[in-house]
């Protein structure tokens, strides 16, 4: 088998973002990273891309060099991944894509609704990928959920609680740091912080277990922290367009909260309880009945959820391993289409632009309610109606 060539932009010395892609890339040894454009300093970005064993050649300065460069490859990239900062991500994600360039890009793959739309235009046009890394649709165990939810075994969903807080920016010395202070600055984040940062992943989480979408949504910001333009902390209340009725907290001055993601599902047959920082175990309670414990490498198992499962049964597995899973999919949906042939199981379960549209649709309904005491929003995207 044939490693991929893979390039990536951002994710740079010292970033955990470049890190995880790097490990998650190379985990089931379908990619090769054969390019890179590393860092805003020109110099560091090369001599770094160097020492992870990329050819000079093909150690950029920035994006628009790497992409003039590689467009004249006959072995170009097949895979471009982007990891930057949010307001970035648009201009590079289009450039490469009209290239001709597979995408994976950071969430939240825009910073407005219109540039969403834009992105899943020239994914049709061009007949190209554009996944964004919501990740954590990934885990073994979150995939079980979808599994047991899309087969019935929860019936109908009534309700779906989830939590992505945390507590690392809850100091008032954080508006001294750059790495943070980017993160509440409408020029760099757009319209919103913590929940395009944190709560998207939530979000998302809960549409991919239950396959509905968000219909409308009333949400509560703060700014805890003075001189931050953007909130630090949402409570959002969603609803789905099945009936289901969801409620989400993002925060990112919850001290004491570690990461913080996780998910509830509520149906009228059971209901499910799953843990990111304990992502091996999955509670599933039936109606009237004691709660048992799934746990990650079960053999009775979802396909699915088998497919995203590596070392034996009782050893964890984390966030690289339910990163390498979307890149997993991307390779063997990029290997199907170049075969013609049937794959042996699901395998395009990784968030597309798509996906990344309706994040955003919901975080700007979300900012027009909170701006508004609550007022429930169409979260719909405009191009996504049903005409």
């Amino acid at each position: 088998m044939v490693r991929l060539a893979w390039g990536l932009i951002g994710g740079g010395e010292g970033s955990q973002i470049g890190l995880a892609h790097r490990i998650a890339a190379n985990v089931d040894g379908l990619f090769q990273l054969s390019a890179g454009a590393l860092d805003l300093d020109a110099k560091k970005g090369r001599t770094f891309a160097q020492s992870l064993g990329i050819h000079p050649s093909r150690a950029y300065g920035d994006w628009k060099e790497m992409l003039d460069y590689e467009c004249k490859r006959k072995d170009k990239l097949t895979l471009v991944t982007v990891a930057t900062i949010n307001s970035t991500h648009f201009e590079i994600t289009k450039a490469f894509l009209e290239a001709g360039f597979n995408i994976l890009c950071e969430k939240p793959m825009t910073i407005t609704v219109e540039e969403a739309e834009e992105i899943v235009s020239i994914c049709r046009s061009k007949g190209k990928i554009c996944a964004v890394d919501f990740c954590y649709s990934g885990f073994s165990l979150v995939r079980q959920m979808r599994e047991m939810i899309l087969s019935g075994e929860l019936g109908k969903i009534r309700v779906i609680n989830t939590e992505f807080a945390h507590g690392y920016h809850a100091s008032i010395l954080d508006q001294e740091n750059p790495s943070v202070r980017w993160r509440y600055s409408p020029a760099t984040a757009g319209v919103s912080s913590v929940l395009a940062d944190a709560g998207a992943h939530a979000l998302h989480l809960a549409c991919f277990v239950t396959g509905q979408e968000v219909k409308s949504i009333s949400a509560d910001f703060a700014s805890i922290i003075p001189g931050r333009e953007l909130e630090d902390d949402a409570m959002v209340n969603f609803r789905m367009d099945d009936g289901t009725v969801g409620r989400l907290w993002a925060s990112s001055v919850a001290i004491g909260r570690m990461h913080g993601l996780t998910l509830r599902v509520f149906g009228e047959k059971g209901g499910l309880f799953w843990q990111q920082e304990h992502p091996n175990q999955l509670y599933y309670t039936p109606m009237n009945g004691r709660t048992q414990i799934i746990e990650r490498g079960s053999s009775d198992l979802s396909p699915a959820a088998n497919r995203a499962s590596r070392l034996g049964y009782g050893h964890s597995e984390g966030f690289p391993m339910a990163l390498a899973n979307i890149y997993r999919d991307l390779f063997e949906v990029i290997q199907v289409e170049k075969s013609n042939q049937m794959p042996m199981c699901e395998i395009d379960l990784y968030p597309k632009a798509e996906d990344g549209l309706r994040s955003m649709a919901s975080v700007y309904a979300a900012v027009e309610s909170a701006k508004n005491n609550g007022k429930w929003i169409d979260a719909y995207p405009p191009m996504l109606k049903v005409k």
